[in-house]
Formats: C-alpha cells, sequence, structure tokens
C-alpha cells in the first residue's frame, strides 16, 4: 500500500485576506454573505487543511455576481429553437396556460460507476428567477419563426416569466441514482416547455464533472490534497469555471483558476511552470541578487553568494557532480525565491530531477531557511513520480539530517502529469512521498463519459398522469407526480430508493412494504427499512428562491456527508453492486394501466 504522507497546513501561492474574510458560510437569497471562524471548516471536512491565510474570500456581492454570470451565460435565448415553436402551436391551440408537470432524471449512472451527484441546482434557481425576454430577445425570435407566426405571440412572450413555476428537487450535493428523478417542474405548459434546455445544460455537466470528482476523491483516498488544474483543457471558459466550482464541490481541496476563487472563495495554488525556469540561462539574470532576512534585519544578504555556498554543500553530501548543474535552472529558482521566499515552491524536472531540479533546490531552500524563511516544497511533472517522489524524500531527509533544518521534514511534493483515475488509484497502491495531487485534462474533460445524459420528460398535464411508451423500455418514463424516499439500513447506509404517488402516505421505519425494483423482472420485494428520508422540498415559488443558497464549501459539506450513507460496494470505482430503485404498488399499477390504455386507444380510427 502507499505510503500516506501527513498533510501540510501551507499552500502553494494563495490569496491572503483579512482575517474576518478568510472562511465564509451561506451566501443568502439576498446576496448576503457570513463570516465564520475559519477553524470550523476542519471540523466540517477532514481533507481540507491549509493556513487560514491562504483561504481564498468570495466577493462580499457573491450572490449578486453569480446571478449576473447565470443571466449573462443563459439567456433565455439560450435553448433550441423548437422549444419556441412548441410554445406557439400551445398558445396557437390555447393551451399554454394548462398546468403541467416535468421531471428531470438520467437513466444511466456516469463511469460505470454505482453513484452519481447531483449538481447545478442553485444555478438553476438564479436562471428561473431572472427568467424574462427582453424586447431585442422577442425581435430575433421575430426572424426566427416562420413568416406566418402570429404577431400577438410575441407579446404573450415579452411577458413570460416564472412567477407560477413552482421547483420540488433533491438537495444540491446529493447522492442519487440512475432513473431517480432529480428535479420536478410545474407551472404553465408554456413556461415549463421553454425552461427544459437550459436546466439540462446548467444540471448535466455539473453533475457529471463533480461525480467525477468525487470519483479522484475516492481513487485518491483522503490523505492527499487534490488540485484542479484543466482550465485550460476546459471545453471553453464557462466549462472551465464550471469545471473548478464543480470538482470543489465534488472533493478537490484546490484550484489553479484565480476567477473560480474570486467567484466562489476556493482555495487558488500555483507558482511557476516550465516556461519561467527555461527564461534563464545565467545567474546574472537574477535581479535583485540580495534579499532581507525574515527578522526585518534591513542589512540585505547577498543570496546568490550564500546559495552557492550551500549548493557546494550539498553537491559534497550527495556526491553529486557540479557539471551537471543548470545554471539557468538554479537562476530561475533564485528568482523566484526573491519575489516570494515564504512560497517557494518550484517544478523540478524542467532538465533532470537528480542530477539538476533536487540540488538546485536543496540549495536555494537551505539559504532561505538561514534567512529565516520556510520554503514549501516541489513539484514534478514527468516520468514515474512515485519512485521520484521517494529519491526526493530522501534527500530532504538528509538535508534535513546533516544541516539541522527541521524545515526539510515538513515539505511538500506535488505530482503533476496527466493524472487520470486509472492512474491515480495505481499511484495510490504504490509506494510514494506525494502530498498534492495536481489533475486537469482527465478532470474536467470527463473523459470516460463525456455527457450525463440527463432527461426532461412531461409526467403530469391538467391533472392527469402522461408517459413516454418506447420500443426500447430504457427509453419509457414513469408517469405521475411523485413523491421520492430513500430506506435506510441499520447502519445508515441507503439500500434503496422508493418512487411513490404524490397522494400515497409515505413509507415507515420498521414497517414492511412492498416494491417493484425497476429494470428487473417485474417480480416484486418485501424490504423493511430502519430509516425513511423524504428526498424532495419545495425550493422555487412564484419567481422567488424558498430554500437559502449554498456556498460551494457549504455544498462540498453536503456531498462528502451524503457519500458517507452509501454503502462500500455501491462507491467501488470498478464493478460497483447496482443500487435499487423502485416503484411504490399504486405506481406500479398506474404504469401497468396507462401502457395497456395507450395498447387499447390505438385502434380510435376504428371507434366510428
Amino acid at each position: 500500500m502507499a505510503k500516506q504522507a501527513v498533510q501540510h497546513p501551507v499552500i502553494f501561492t494563495g490569496r491572503t485576506v483579512p482575517h474576518h474574510s478568510r472562511c465564509w458560510t451561506r451566501v443568502d437569497v439576498c446576496g448576503t454573505a457570513s463570516p465564520r471562524d475559519p477553524s470550523s471548516i476542519r471540523n466540517e471536512d477532514p481533507v481540507l487543511s491549509l493556513s487560514p491565510g491562504n483561504m481564498a474570500a468570495p466577493s462580499t456581492d457573491t450572490c449578486g455576481l453569480m446571478e449576473r454570470s447565470v443571466r449573462e451565460r443563459v439567456p433565455p435565448l439560450l435553448t433550441d429553437l423548437y422549444q419556441f415553436t412548441m410554445a406557439y402551436a400551445y398558445w396557437r391551440a390555447g393551451r399554454h396556460q394548462e398546468p403541467a408537470v416535468f421531471e428531470m432524471f438520467f437513466r444511466d449512472n456516469p463511469f460505470g460507476g454505482g453513484f452519481s451527484l447531483f449538481a447545478g441546482l442553485n444555478d438553476c434557481l438564479l436562471f428561473l428567477r431572472s427568467f424574462r425576454l427582453t424586447d431585442q430577445d422577442v425581435q430575433f425570435l421575430r426572424s426566427v419563426l416562420p413568416p406566418n407566426t402570429d404577431p400577438a405571440f410575441f407579446d404573450f412572450l415579452r411577458g413570460l416569466d416564472c412567477s407560477a413555476v413552482m421547483i420540488r428537487s433533491l438537495p444540491e450535493g446529493s447522492v442519487v441514482f440512475a432513473r431517480v428523478p432529480l428535479m420536478e417542474v410545474e407551472g404553465p405548459l408554456a413556461v415549463v416547455q421553454l425552461l427544459e434546455t437550459s436546466l439540462l445544460c446548467l444540471v448535466n455537466y455539473a453533475s457529471l464533472v463533480c461525480s467525477n470528482a468525487a470519483r479522484f476523491r475516492l481513487a485518491a483516498g483522503h490523505q492527499r490534497r487534490l488540485l484542479e488544474m484543466g482550465l485550460r483543457r476546459a471545453q471553453g471558459p464557462d466549462g472551465g469555471l464550471t469545471a473548478s466550482r464543480y470538482t470543489h464541490i465534488g472533493g478537490f481541496d484546490l484550484t489553479s483558476n484565480v476567477q473560480a476563487g474570486f467567484l466562489f472563495g476556493i482555495p487558488v495554488a500555483g507558482t511557476i511552470a516550465h516556461s519561467y525556469v527555461t527564461s534563464f540561462n545565467s545567474l546574472e539574470e537574477v535581479w535583485p541578487q540580495t534579499l532581507v532576512t525574515a527578522n526585518g534585519d534591513p542589512n540585505p544578504v547577498d543570496i546568490i553568494s550564500l546559495t552557492k555556498g550551500w549548493l557546494r554543500r550539498v553537491c559534497e553530501l550527495m556526491g553529486a557532480e557540479p557539471g551537471k548543474i543548470h545554471e539557468g535552472e538554479l537562476a530561475a529558482f533564485l528568482s523566484y525565491a526573491v519575489a516570494y521566499p515564504q512560497n517557494f515552491l518550484p517544478v523540478i524536472d524542467s532538465y533532470s530531477v537528480g542530477c539538476s531540479g533536487l540540488l538546485n533546490f536543496c540549495a536555494v531552500a537551505l539559504a532561505l531557511c538561514e534567512l529565516g524563511y520556510k520554503p514549501v516544497g516541489v513539484r514534478l511533472d514527468s516520468g514515474d513520480l512515485c519512485r521520484q517522489s521517494i529519491e526526493v524524500r530522501r534527500v530532504f531527509r538528509l538535508c534535513g539530517e546533516q544541516f539541522s533544518v527541521s524545515t526539510f521534514n515538513s515539505l511538500i511534493i506535488v505530482g503533476t502529469n496527466n493524472i487520470s483515475e486509472e492512474s491515480m488509484a495505481e499511484l495510490n497502491k504504490k509506494e510514494n512521498e506525494i502530498n498534492v495531487i495536481g489533475v486537469g485534462t482527465h478532470l474536467v474533460t470527463c473523459t470516460k463519459q463525456p455527457s450525463l445524459g440527463c432527461v426532461y420528460k412531461l409526467v403530469e398535464v391538467r391533472g392527469r398522469p402522461r408517459m413516454k411508451i418506447s420500443e426500447d423500455p430504457q427509453k419509457s418514463t414513469v408517469a405521475g407526480r411523485k413523491a421520492i424516499y430513500r430506506l435506510l439500513d441499520a447502519d445508515g447506509h441507503c439500500f434503496l430508493d422508493l418512487l411513490c404517488l404524490m397522494v400515497e402516505p409515505p413509507p415507515e421505519a420498521g414497517c414492511t412494504l412492498t416494491c417493484y425494483p425497476l429494470g428487473g423482472d417485474n417480480s416484486s420485494v418485501s424490504v423493511t427499512p430502519a430509516q425513511v428520508t423524504c428526498l424532495r422540498k419545495e425550493v422555487f415559488l412564484k419567481g422567488q428562491v424558498t430554500e437559502p443558497l449554498c456556498s460551494a464549501a457549504e455544498t462540498r459539506a453536503k456531498v462528502q456527508s451524503s457519500l458517507q450513507t452509501l454503502h462500500p460496494r455501491h462507491k467501488r470505482l470498478q464493478e460497483p453492486d447496482s443500487y435499487t430503485v423502485a416503484l411504490s404498488v399504486k405506481l406500479r399499477n398506474l404504469v401497468t394501466e396507462l401502457q395497456k390504455g395507450s395498447n387499447s386507444d390505438s385502434n380510435f380510427l376504428l371507434a366510428n
């Protein structure tokens, strides 16, 4: 098994903020944020271990910024044209005000896993609250809809909003399963039809990348910190920002994305790239060439001469050949150390880790220690990360012992090298000394599965249940408004999600019930839950958000809490057990009746 290194309370380079704004709790619907004691975050989230001064501070108008961001990124026209053509047809037939109910769900758990995470609800609520078509929007629709469209329809569109829409939803950050409705959208038929594409856009990727992050966290274990660094590989700016937010919610500790830190308060991290290192050629390029001590002594020290002396001692200790040390690399390290003496964490594989990078780092780090500073560590970005990290740690310990420098015992090692879920799991099985792992491409692009496949289906019109009956059973829907309950065993693990008709009494703990698992052989099963949880609640009514909007940190804590309710057999990354989703007897009977009725209704042409 891999050797788990201890966490270190230092971030590479972070945004320092005033004490009162180091950590924030709930952002409520009126756009205010409340400060909270930063020490409390460790009790809620044992993975995160950072010095408070490096916590990013969300803007004091976080809610307002987020709502404006949603309004700009997801205006009413960000939808499919057929939503407007259907809305017109409903309006033309006089059906646009009929009460209707849609449900959102996905058909298969992503990545071949046993679960998903529900994310994107906050953005959906902000989108609904600001949903209105402008004069410019309507004018554009006049130009793209067929010319025989009744002009009065555009007046109808100009007056649309979501004041008559009601949303019932699972909490954001919940563990969810295939075929379980995540969100119920109720309102006038034309309006709730128009919302389909936008709501799916906001939920599909957010839930997918959040679930992917949770899988990476499971593969890595809870001892290492995880850094999301996929902005440059993401599907556009919005994909990059969405990925940074929801990978943090899914379990990542840090991001390289500065805008995500600004908007969401996610801790940001980063120091230097290979380009910085290779831009230097000689020590003559280091400027300034002096550094004052950390204790404030006004007399500057010649940092180059000091480092050269330490480099000779390190080479003697390691039996290294000074001729193989790259002068430009040493110059780059020195230049950065002078700029950020308290945040010195360079990438050490621009040339050779063993022959140059590691030796140069140790020399500069020892010089910083002599001046009273505490270097942070190194980053490895190529080759065998496990083997290299073991050698780097050995050299750190040797230098610490030989030169009596205790700071070398707490230096961190960051690994970044095209990490995938599989390589993360493999790395976790091998002996290594990596404290922080950076993940980019495979995390934010979800290379194992590009889409969650959420769908939005009609289940009721005018109080009457509706369902899609397909030749492909997987594409059939479950009719009617529903209540959703999660059944837990005596150990607190969930084992079944039960879909019931809204009018049914809820199941009770300790009482045996009969149900019909979806995807089974149509046979019933009897179960006795130790606990019962109602999963959905009202979150939007009469144009207003009815539940406080949670910050990224709060939703992140919900994710970890929800994952704890999963049995290990459902959390396995490979070949997990299938989780049971079942219909109540009454709901199953309704579905059966509708299926039979559909077959008989097909003969309507012969009725007269």
